[in-house]
């Protein structure tokens, strides 16, 4: 190309570019004054509703800066799909495109989780503005809750139909997967403990076959975290105070259907307790006094359980004493050399607090008032330690809770204390089935079904059937636990009770009545119930061969009885206690009308012991008479002994018999005793298996009867046996086998019971 052309290409490129920068009418450019400000596109919202989210006005000048600073401010309303600003003259003219409001907000394809579920966790709802912004925010909402429920295949897939009036219908169509299972647990640097043993202290669990049955293979974050208390717990309180989790890992694997867990622990060394000191600053408090509330001794494997069970026991002597404002603190100091912790316990007096309010959250279902009678402390008193720890245990004893969690945060002021309690809810109702297998009276069947917290008043209902072969059993009961607001009980019974003859018992026994009585409370220990009870009672369908001392109390007979139970309860816990111990009094009176004439006592009591190895000893036992005032005392208000009152015998398998005819015919006085030994079988999962070892004595004598063929003799009998207790979906599932080891000849045993309870 030559020079010229090359000059004469440039000049018409200059010339292009020329044309295109002269300005043309209308165009938008900086400088115009702004006249008006129309806005375009609306068709819900009021203009003026846009242009107040404008930085532009009228009557100002028309600046760049400023329509993108509009734009922006537009966009961030959420209301609009798009915008667009230009200028006419010196009209600006904002058009803008609404989003559309949505009509219904639909799930598809959700079985695990249901609708209410998903509709409280997504934002979106009807008649709120669309935008994909909420949408994608609600579809990672979804998918998070399907996550907490182990499920991280799941895919959330947001659907729009478009219907009338710029209005949509949206749907989350939902493929929700299997549960994203634990596929191998593995444990770097343990020494110690194997991996199968730590497996067991953990609730995680790998994928078996029956891993249906509690679920704890399916992976949980929130679970992960327990986990690796529940591994610095079984290192503490087995002697490393030094033990540490480095690191707690989960890969999920490519498809997203397997998860691998490793956990990297360090165990440091063995320490045993050294000497236990006690420093008290309190002038009143003698240390050496105090002395006796150390739980463990010197010498013994560390255990950090045994040091927090030395600071309640502290705590809660010192504030028996009269010191509300008391704190008790614990100082380890660990001698690496000799491989011991020398405890010095620190008893000083603690700032002074006041309760300023109990703030209670999570109780969906339950009102407040029967979660705050349950509190030793109220508004206004001083914080108390032990009354603190007393009313979390009594909230949680009334089992109406999954979980219950007491803490304490700071108030308005320095000397004021907030304590917030959080609930779980839970089933309350009961479905209970019971079963045993004798060798005299075959397979037994019991139903029972028990609403513990009614309509969330803390008042009890209960249904009792029980049906089989050879008893049949109706109850109805009502217990109202604050009778008028007060701390005391009052309760109605109503039953039918029908036995029909065995091979122990060969008489048809049916019991008709109702009842009422009343509770009431002296101190958190001691309490006291009295109760009345009208009932008729009818021997019948006596067998041919029946025992002649059974044929001559045929017939129907109407008892009139009050009774009574005093009772003193110090166990930690009503439910399942470790340590402590329960005694009772119980007192029945017939004869105010009616045909029996009687008075019945006995006395109870059992105590539970922590022993070594996390066991708990359990020794229990029961004495009892039947005295006749005036008559001699109807065979079926005797005692009969056996089943669950003395496993390893049948029901009524102990005690006076005619060996004529081998009816069992009950006795007038009995003892019982029992020891037992529980243990875990495990130190984690769903199942919480444990064992029993057991030992049951007793005897039954003193029929009343005499006579050729009666046998009646207080020797003592023996049985004992082991027991396995698991917790399923179905419930609680309790196995007892038994031996008696001493017994006379002519006793009914049982070898082998279960029991079955389960709630909805």
């Amino acid at each position: 190309m030559t020079p010229l052309r090359r000059l004469s290409g440039f000049l018409a490129v200059l010339a292009v570019s020329a044309v295109a920068f002269v300005p043309v009418a209308g165009a938008q450019s900086s400088g115009a004054l702004i006249r008006e400000i129309r806005v375009e596109g609306i068709e819900r919202i009021e203009p003026e509703t846009v242009r107040s989210y404008l930085p532009l006005r009228a009557g100002q000048v028309y600046d760049p800066q400023q329509v993108d600073a509009s734009l922006k401010a537009l966009f961030a309303t959420g209301l609009f799909a798009d915008v667009s600003i230009r200028l006419d003259g010196a009209v600006v003219i904002v058009k803008v495109v609404e989003n559309p409001i949505i009509n219904r907000v639909a799930f598809e394809g959700n079985d695990v989780i249901k609708n209410d579920a998903l509709s409280k966790e997504v934002q979106l709802r009807s008649r709120i503005v669309y935008t994909r912004t909420r949408v994608q925010s609600d579809v990672k909402r979804i998918q998070d809750l399907y996550k907490r429920q182990g499920r991280f295949a799941v895919t959330v897939t947001p659907k729009v139909i478009q219907r009338s009036q710029n209005r949509v219908d949206l749907i989350f169509e939902i493929r929700e997967g299997e549960p994203t299972k634990i596929r191998r647990i593995t444990f770097i640097g343990n020494r110690l403990y194997s991996d199968s043993r730590l497996r067991g202290v953990i609730a995680s669990a790998e994928t078996r076959w029956y891993s249906f049955l509690t679920g704890d293979d399916i992976y949980d974050p929130d679970r992960l975290a327990y986990d690796q208390e529940q591994l610095r717990k079984h290192y503490f309180k087995n002697g490393y105070p030094e033990f540490a989790v480095l690191s707690a890992t989960a890969e999920l694997t490519p498809d997203n259907e397997n998860f691998y867990l490793t956990f990297t622990v360090e165990e440091g060394p063995r320490y045993k307790f050294g000497d236990a000191k006690i420093n008290s600053n309190l002038r009143q408090v003698d240390a050496k006094k105090l002395q006796q509330y150390v739980t463990f001794k010197k010498g013994a494997t560390y255990d950090a359980n045994e040091v927090e069970n030395t600071v309640t026991k502290l705590t809660d002597a010192i504030g028996n004493l009269g010191f509300a404002f008391v704190e008790v603190r614990p100082n380890p100091v660990r001698d690496r050399e000799k491989k011991i912790v020398n405890m010095e316990f620190d008893v000083r007096e603690g700032p002074r607090t006041f309760v300023e309010r109990i703030e209670i959250e999570g109780n969906l279902r339950t009102e407040d008032r029967v979660i705050r009678r349950e509190f030793r402390l109220v508004e206004g008193d001083a914080f108390n330690a032990a009354k603190y720890r007393l009313s979390q245990s009594r909230v949680r004893d009334l089992r109406y809770f999954k979980n219950v969690t007491v803490d304490r945060t700071p108030g308005s002021a320095p000397d004021k204390t907030v304590v917030k309690v959080k609930v779980e809810e839970q089933s309350t109702g009961a479905l209970s089935i019971g079963a045993g297998l004798s060798s005299t009276q075959g397979v037994i069947t019991q139903l029972s079904l028990t609403e513990r917290n009614l309509l969330g008043k803390g008042q009890q209902l209960g249904l009792k059937v029980q049906l089989g072969t050879k008893s049949q059993n109706f109850e109805v009961n009502f217990t109202e636990p604050y009778f008028m607001g007060r701390d005391m009980s009052a309760g109605v019974d109503v039953f039918k009770t029908i036995r029909k003859r065995t091979n122990t018992i060969t008489f048809q026994q049916e019991r008709l009545g109702a009842g009422f009585r009343v509770g009431f409370n002296y101190n958190d220990r001691l309490s006291q119930s009295l109760g009345y009870r009208l009932e008729q009672k009818e021997i019948s369908d006596v067998a041919s061969t029946a025992s002649l001392f059974v044929k001559r109390q045929q017939g129907i007979s109407t008892s009139s009885a009050v009774n009574q139970t005093l009772a003193y309860d110090v166990r930690d816990s009503k439910v399942e206690p470790t340590e402590g111990y329960v005694a009772r009094l119980n007192n029945v009176l017939a004869g105010l009308g009616g045909d029996d004439r009687f008075l019945r006592t006995s006395v109870s009591g059992a105590s539970y012991h922590r022993m070594p190895f996390e066991t708990i000893l359990k020794l229990g036992g029961e004495v009892g008479y039947i005295f006749g005032i005036g008559k001699d005392v109807r065979i079926d208000d005797r005692h009969f002994l056996g089943g669950d009152s003395f496993r390893g015998f049948a029901n009524g398998g102990v005690g006076p018999r005619d060996l004529t005819t081998g009816d069992a015919l009950g006795g007038l006085q009995y003892m019982t005793g029992t020891a037992e030994l529980g243990f875990n079988l495990t130190s984690g999962g769903s199942f919480r298996p444990k064992g029993y070892i057991f030992t049951d004595v007793g005897s039954l004598s003193d029929s009343g009867e005499s006579g050729t063929g009666i046998q009646d003799d207080d020797m003592l009998r023996v049985a004992s046996g082991i027991g396995f207790g698991f917790v399923t979906p179905l419930g609680t599932i309790r196995l007892d086998f038994a031996k008696a080891v001493r017994k006379a000849s002519f006793d009914r045993t049982e070898v082998f019971s279960f029991k079955l309870g389960t709630g909805f």
